[in-house]
């Protein structure tokens, strides 16, 4: 067992599998991957980047000559979501990048998801196509239309085997319904509906229908200079298709209820923890501002993620959280110069594993970290193609602070604050996790695997 590892989930020993994206030798803004995504059965893996691209990969299947090696993940389908715009009312152009994708439940063959950029919701169907029809009477084989006149019999056109296509095709476009930057998406449990959040509005939808959105969320005050803060992240409840929940700039969360009124301004709880006096500074309010908001598989919790510390709330109680896990607390003494590099406003994600027993969220120097909610212990990993060997067991790293610097340990001051791990998914039934550094996807999975 490698020592400080512990039995976090039961002694799990994470694995090099995969690193997909090209070295780091002439990285275009566009390669950068903004948002990681595991489809519900983990078969396939979705990433979207700045360039407005999406790339599909698949898990192929196990190879029977290695019954014990799971399928590695290889690209399904790649193709353009989004193209940069421009509003002219505004004078603004609108960026292509991916700010999120949600995949459906699958359904039939086809699979579906959403994608989003900072104005316009997709909705992009992913089929496979190993058939094409021929023998049509009005068509010859080139698909050019026939002279009626020249037809004298009749076909039964056939389809004939060809060579496996997989389309993506947009098959709903939902726009011009934000003023503001789209934050989230969230696809309700009911499947009939989402919801996409701005900085100040949160709009429902029903997949069906493009041009029209109910505003179920409107924070903007009458006079935008009292405006004191800003939505910054909202999910459905998993399994109660009323209920969802925002976090703001704040630091807040709030839970709403759909039943109660049409416009949800008035929330049902308000999840929020008492601020210590002893610890305000001028960074409390930037570095107390929410960036993610997560249910657990089970919806009896929410997590949240701000620029220090990931908390676990219990619904059932709103005034503080039942735990909270420091991610790089040794970051303290650096807010000054995080702010002047504006590393301050990074937004990092955090996501459950299967069983909601382990936590994982990202951090600076292409470090992720692992935290046991059992055990209460937490592990630091890193994504980098030096240990990049297929099989190779991740070595827990450590941060030191000031003081004597062990052979094994990284000082907090030789930390890349360019390279961070804001995004990151987890396998939903396995212990297979992606994450996303810069250009790069790494993909890692337990050694009993």
């Amino acid at each position: 067992m490698i020592p400080g590892l512990g039995n976090l989930m039961q002694d799990v020993l994470w694995c090099f599998s995969q690193v997909k994206g090209t070295i780091d030798v002439g990285v275009t803004e566009a390669d950068i991957i903004s948002t990681v995504e595991f489809n519900h059965t983990g078969e396939l893996l979705a990433t979207g980047d700045k360039g407005g691209r999406v790339v599909i990969f698949q898990r192929e299947q196990e190879s029977k000559n290695q019954p014990h090696r799971r399928g590695e993940y290889n690209v399904y389908s790649t193709f353009q979501s989004h193209e940069p715009e421009f509003d002219y009312l505004k004078s603004l152009e609108i960026e292509e990048k991916i700010n999120k994708i949600r995949w459906l439940p699958q359904q039939n063959a086809a699979y579906f998801l959403l994608s989003t950029n900072d104005k316009t919701v997709k909705l992009w169907k992913v089929s496979e196509r190993d058939k094409r029809p021929e023998g049509y009477n009005l068509k010859d084989e080139d698909g050019r239309l026939r002279d009626p006149s020249m037809i004298t019999s009749l076909r039964v056109p056939v389809l004939r085997p060809m060579d496996l296509m997989v389309e993506a095709t947009p098959r709903r476009v939902f726009a011009n319904a934000h003023t503001y930057h789209i934050n989230s998406i969230s696809v309700n449990s009911d499947y009939e509906t989402y919801m996409s959040a701005d900085d100040l509005r949160i709009n429902l939808w029903n997949f069906e229908i493009t041009n029209q959105s109910f505003n179920i969320v409107d924070i903007k005050p009458a006079n935008m200079e009292e405006l004191t803060e800003v939505i910054t992240a909202a999910e459905f409840h998993p399994h109660h298709c009323n209920t969802f929940v925002y976090s703001s700039s704040k630091g807040t969360i709030r839970l709403c209820d759909m039943r109660t009124s049409a416009l949800c301004d008035r929330h049902a709880k308000f999840f929020e923890e008492p601020e210590d006096p002893s610890n305000r500074s001028f960074f409390s309010e930037i570095i107390s501002s929410i960036s993610d908001v997560k249910f657990s598989h089970s919806g009896r919790y929410i997590m949240t993620r701000d620029y220090l510390t990931v908390k676990v709330w219990d619904l059932n109680m709103e005034n503080r959280p039942i735990e909270t896990y420091q991610v790089h607390d040794y970051l303290r003494s650096k807010l000054c110069s995080l702010y002047e590099n504006d590393c301050i406003f990074d937004k990092f994600e955090c996501v459950w594993n299967g069983s909601d027993s382990v936590i994982m969220t990202g951090s600076y120097n292409n470090f992720f970290r692992m935290f046991d909610r059992n055990t209460k212990r937490d592990v630091t990993l890193e994504a980098s193609r030096e240990s990049s060997k297929p099989r190779a067991v991740l070595k827990p790293r450590k941060v030191c602070v000031g003081g004597k610097r062990r052979k094994d340990e990284i000082s907090v001051d030789s930390l890349d604050f360019s390279k961070k791990i804001l995004h990151t998914a987890w396998h939903p039934s396995e212990n297979i996790i992606a994450v996303a550094a810069t250009n790069n996807l790494y993909i890692f999975q337990d050694k009993v695997n």
